[in-house]
């Protein structure tokens, strides 16, 4: 996990009970699993085998509509400049029957980085998706899978990739992992694999699209840049809960950005929670208005003055803080008027023996001590994890036919320490003006941004601010939509947040794909 405590993620999901699709999850011909080759060996190059993808095929009922669709499941090998297989990428791919190359194609990812798939794969875009509460809470176990009413396959043939080292994707030795496990190498390794898809399925003529979410939508943004300059043009990105620029969550001594860019966050998820006036709780949007036109004037100017504020300056600026996050007059003061993200989600609901949620501040959890300082953990992670491992590890056997004996990374444990340009020293990692360049190249390009309220990982009010400083024209500007959601990280996780989202990429496709 990168050190500004950006976790993956991901997440969420429908409570209805699905209209049930007559399902055929039958391996063909050498796919069977009884023909699946030799795992790779991990420590011996010289020995490596390469799967042959399995494919099966499925259908499924949307909104009365039965969908019959391919899924292709493999591990995509990827070479090094040498020529020589030295990771493998794990992918699955969903392809409508009767499509054509001129079908919209979709490469999805999550992110953390050290996060698979998973989440987007099983809560958001795929045919199937994990049955959560109606308001992405989780159920009483045992849990359940659904078909998806929300599902992208109407609109795009769909790619879900782990990243080398999460989910089933391995790279041969800890040494060759290495150059993937950072900014530019899990960049390289994403546009290999998105030219080798395209390459040995030949989808070069389809209109192309990329989703990620978290991490993810740091890489699609850097890849939009990279791709364009090996000849890929993209018709559109969607970004899910997005961050480009670090600077605007890096808190680190003398970089007051992160405090202004998640103020907005703080502000709606103490109005969730009812800790501020009885106007504000029960009007989301006047507060939301209210706090971005704070942070945007007046906070920026409190906080450059630093010791130079006058005690009136002071205690106004304490109290305007304490209005917009419903924390103390004491404890802003104390925190000299910038109150960081753990703090935060350790004090609001103090007075309850509770914490916050970082990735949706709708969650709570209850910390081992009510004098810590930041959250035992995030209570918004740990009820969504098990469902989505639970059931991928069932799906992936019994539905898409495929068995391995490797572990399933979910999130972490495969990758070691990740890499950046920079590490809030010598600069903050920023893949902004990669979007930049792929504007400029392709001006056609269109992106769809989808924010969450609650969602402390990557607050709206970064995205916000990265998006005014890319140095983009009016025309590309115009191409950028933004979407927010009353929800968190993982906006698909709840039922109202899911259904709204699916209407704005129908649009999106609308708009960006070829009639």
């Amino acid at each position: 996990m990168i050190q500004i405590r950006f976790i993956p993620i991901l997440i969420f999901a429908l409570g209805v009970l699905p209209l049930y699709a007559q399902r055929n999850s039958r391996p063909t011909g050498d796919n069977a699993p009884g023909g699946i080759e030799p795992a790779v060996a991990l420590t011996h190059k010289e020995e490596v085998s390469v799967e042959k993808p399995i494919v099966t095929h499925h259908s499924v009922t949307v909104h009365g509509k039965a969908l019959q669709y391919t899924a292709t499941t493999g591990r995509m090998p990827i070479k090094n400049k040498e020529g020589k297989i030295d990771a493998f990428m794990f992918y699955v791919a969903y392809t409508l029957d009767g499509g054509t190359e001129k079908r919209p194609l979709t490469f999805a990812f999550n992110g953390g980085p050290g996060s698979a798939t998973i989440w987007l794969h099983m809560g958001a875009f795929g045919p199937k998706r994990v049955k959560m509460l109606s308001n992405g809470f989780m159920p009483s176990p045992p849990f359940q899978l659904e078909d998806n009413q929300d599902t992208w396959l109407d609109k795009t043939d769909l790619v879900f990739i782990d990243a080398i080292g999460t989910g089933y994707s391995r790279a041969l030795t800890p040494e060759s992992g290495k150059k993937y496990w950072g900014l530019m190498g899990d960049l390289e390794a994403f546009s290999e694999f998105i030219r080798l898809y395209l390459q040995t399925n030949s989808r070069w003529t389809s209109p192309l699209y990329l989703a990620g979410e978290s991490y993810g939508t740091t890489r699609a943004a850097g890849l939009s840049g990279m791709l364009i300059d090996r000849g890929i043009a993209l018709n559109g990105i969607v970004l899910i809960s997005t961050v480009m620029n670090f600077q605007t969550s890096g808190f680190t001594i003398g970089n007051d950005l992160p405090y202004l860019c998640f103020l907005p966050t703080y502000a709606m998820t103490a109005a969730y929670h009812k800790k501020l006036s009885k106007d504000y709780n029960d009007s989301p949007e006047k507060l939301k208005a209210d706090v971005e036109a704070f942070a945007s004037t007046e906070y920026p100017v409190i906080l450059s003055k630093g010791d130079s504020l006058t005690p009136a300056e002071r205690q106004d600026a304490i109290s305007k803080l304490a209005k917009f996050t419903g924390l103390t007059p004491k404890f802003i003061d104390q925190s000299n008027l910038r109150v960081d993200l753990s703090h935060f989600d350790a004090e609001l609901l103090r007075d309850e023996g509770k914490t916050v949620g970082r990735l949706d501040g709708r969650f709570t959890g209850v910390n081992n001590s009510g004098t810590q300082q930041s959250a035992d953990y995030d209570a918004s992670e740990a009820a969504i994890r098990p469902p989505y491992t639970s059931l991928f590890g069932d799906y992936v056997v019994k539905e898409l036919g495929y068995q391995s004996d490797l572990t399933y990374w979910v999130l972490g444990g495969g990758i070691g320490p990740w890499e950046y340009p920079g590490n809030g020293r010598s600069g903050f990692p920023d893949v902004s003006d990669m979007m930049r360049h792929a504007f400029a190249k392709n001006p056609s390009m269109h992106v769809l941004i989808a924010e969450g309220y609650y969602d402390s990982a990557t607050p709206m009010g970064g995205v916000e601010y990265t998006l005014n400083h890319m140095g983009l024209k009016p025309e590309n500007h115009a191409n950028i939509v933004r979407k927010t959601f009353t929800a968190g990280h993982m906006i698909y996780i709840d039922e109202k947040s899911l259904h709204q989202f699916k209407g704005d990429v129908d649009q999106f496709f609308a708009v960006t794909a070829p009639k």
